[in-house]
């Protein structure tokens, strides 16, 4: 005969479920409104975001000065223009090269629109001028069709220009104070909050602060060897442009998923107009090939080593991230799951029992 169940112990599991799914509905609703109102608050989080990830990468030189007797704001502002001259050096590196060619390019554009409609034209698809002039007037109505839309994505891309730029702004500015005044920010917080948290969160906000500066400089390694790998391909394949190319590989590396797509059309098209199909189509294999070493090898191995992350954690922090907020959500996923782990570590070093206390209570 089976033995029946125990009301006494279903009755304590029953409470014991409904405390536990009480408190993780309380935690998810606080995460819920936490995110609203992060979100209410964007314009002014996302430059702070920005200063934070900038100051991560400038902090060390500022730091060298100071510890040589510079005086902190003198530190800051040297290491700021230091930064914004690098900025336009590399903006010049890429712009300058490619005006200098633009003539080139212009022609190349040209011939190679001649050599494909005489590719079309012949066999085996045998497009006549008359159906290609057909399919352009077609294209032409339609895009007359869409000046509404048309109008209204432009405005929308020019705002998302100009608030860019207001970001990037804001971001240097406050990078600026951080360089000057970071130091004394932890000891001020611990001033300002009560009992234990006076401790915890400046430890806390430190080994966060680590993180962040471990996953700019893991970020700018895998930039340095998506610009090596793709630079040494355009140079064996004649590829003219080859250091602007590379430069803009580089930097596009900070922006997941569009910066390697703008920075890879770059470098197909210029190998396009100027070696010809058959070197784009190379590149094109190159860059691809080069993008899932990147996802798939570099960066995983890489940021879990800086991070403290396993390999598998961040693939899958850069896919909810890019689900959920598309191209800022896949630049700040891998930063923000770090600085939960962060926070998870200290909050179980907190809880853990000392071995002696184990022990005595297990005596």
């Amino acid at each position: 005969m089976s033995a029946g169940l125990s009301a006494a112990r279903t009755r304590a599991a029953l409470r014991t479920s409904a405390r536990v799914s009480g408190e993780v509905l309380l935690i998810l609703v606080m995460l819920a409104v936490t995110l609203w109102v992060l979100g209410r608050m964007w314009s002014v989080v996302w430059p702070l975001l920005v200063g934070l990830l900038l100051t991560t990468l400038t902090w060390p030189s500022a730091r060298f000065l100071r510890r040589h007797g510079w005086r902190p704001a003198l530190a800051a502002s040297v290491v700021t223009v230091a930064f914004l001259l690098v900025v336009l050096g590399i903006v010049a590196l890429i712009a300058v090269p490619m005006s200098s060619q633009t003539d080139e390019l212009t022609d190349g554009v040209v011939e190679g629109i001649q050599r494909l409609r005489e590719w079309a034209a012949g066999p085996p698809l045998n497009i006549g001028d008359d159906e290609i002039t057909g399919a352009v007037d077609a294209g032409v109505a339609r895009i007359q069709d869409s000046v509404g839309s048309i109008t209204t994505a432009v405005a929308t891309g020019v705002g998302a220009v100009v608030n860019g730029l207001i970001t990037a702004v804001l971001g240097v500015f406050l990078m600026f104070f951080f360089l000057k005044d970071g130091p004394r920010f932890l000891p001020w917080l611990a001033r300002q909050l009560p009992g234990r948290l006076a401790i915890d969160v400046p430890v806390v906000a430190l080994r966060s602060w680590e993180t962040l500066g471990a996953f700019v400089r893991s970020q700018a390694l895998v930039g340095l060897l998506d610009a090596v790998f793709i630079g040494l391909g355009l140079w064996i394949l004649g590829v003219p442009l080859v250091l602007p190319l590379a430069v803009l590989t580089f930097v596009s590396a900070f922006v997941p998923i569009v910066g390697a797509l703008f920075a890879g059309f770059v470098a197909v098209l210029i190998a396009l107009v100027s070696n010809g199909l058959m070197d784009a189509l190379i590149v094109l294999v190159i860059i691809v090939v080069v993008q899932q070493l990147e996802g798939n090898v570099f960066q995983p191995i890489i940021q879990s080593r800086g991070l403290g992350l396993h390999a598998a954690v961040i693939l899958l922090a850069v896919t909810l991230g890019g689900s959920l907020s598309g191209i800022v959500g896949s630049l700040l996923a891998v930063p923000l799951a770090a600085v939960i782990a962060v926070v998870w570590n200290y909050v179980r070093e907190q809880l853990t029992e000392p071995p002696e206390e184990a022990a005595t209570i297990d005596g």
